[in-house]
């Protein structure tokens, strides 16, 4: 299947070079990851790329998109065994079907979905003993708001949370650049009735409440990245805090998606930061 792929590439190399994501000074690896985090996490409609719901494409129609017309099957192969996050999958599938009588290729993005259709094959954490601890990494100017209103999923399907803090090893669920490590109380939580489950590359998702948030009274401890505490802030005295102050208004649950959405994209300029997500 690979050697098939690799000769239908071959009759896509003609014209001027497509654009990727990323910024022009990313390696071409780097804008190659962004693009395919960028079309199978959220831009398989815009690409007319059909997705089945468990996130898998066919790698033959990934590399029939403009933006991979100069991408090989072994380039794919390459970024999905080198990503240090596994935030993609290859799966082959053999077909049945003697009509085909070739076996297929496909390819998914392991979370991060904004796609509202992909229902991901999650295992649900039944207690906060099915993992180590549920950490989210945000920024200094984020925190303003989800200090007050809680983690937001935004777009996206869930919010993300890691299983442990940036360290020697890569963490998927979070960015080394992270400025202020929310601790979820996931014991807490899960007894409140929200949902936690674990992707397939380990990392932590919830939907939060039904507004698509996880508000701070499940936060278990607040610090900056050095494992120092957040001055200012402890959980008793915050939810008190909280529970005195009006709901937000539509227009402060939007200010606080904008801010994290930005402060998030600060390491690219605000240019395209999907393949530097968790």
């Amino acid at each position: 299947m690979g050697d098939q792929l690799h000769e239908e590439d071959k009759s896509r190399r003609k014209g001027p070079p497509p654009k990727q994501r990323g910024h022009p000074r990313d390696s071409p690896e780097v804008r190659l990851s962004k693009s395919l985090s960028w079309l199978l996490r959220h831009g398989a409609d815009k690409a007319n790329l059909h997705i089945r719901q468990d996130g898998y494409a066919k790698v033959s129609d990934v590399l029939s998109n403009p933006m991979f017309r100069d991408v090989t099957f072994p380039n794919i192969q390459d970024i999905v065994n080198r990503d240090q996050k596994s935030r993609y999958h290859l799966l082959l599938e053999p077909q049945t079907s003697e009509a085909s009588g070739t076996d297929v290729w496909w390819i998914r993005a392991n979370q991060g979905h904004s796609m509202k259709d992909i229902k991901l094959d999650l295992r649900p954490i039944l207690s906060a003993s099915d993992i180590p601890m549920a950490v989210h990494g945000t920024t200094r100017e984020a925190w303003k708001l989800i200090a007050t209103h809680g983690l937001s999923k935004m777009s996206r399907n869930h919010i993300h949370l890691a299983q442990g803090v940036p360290g020697n090893n890569v963490m998927s669920g979070m960015r080394k650049s992270s400025q202020i490590l929310i601790f979820v109380d996931a014991q807490r939580a899960l007894d409140a009735g929200i949902n936690f489950y674990l992707s397939a590359n380990g990392v932590v998702l919830t939907e939060g409440n039904a507004a698509g948030f996880l508000l701070p009274e499940f936060f278990q401890r607040v610090e900056n990245a050095d494992r120092t505490p957040l001055e200012g802030w402890q959980r008793s005295a915050h939810i008190a805090q909280v529970a005195a102050a009006p709901p937000a208004s539509e227009a402060e649950k939007q200010q606080h998606m904008i801010v994290e959405t930005v402060s998030s994209a600060q390491w690219a300029v605000g240019k395209d930061t999907d393949a530097k997500s968790s």
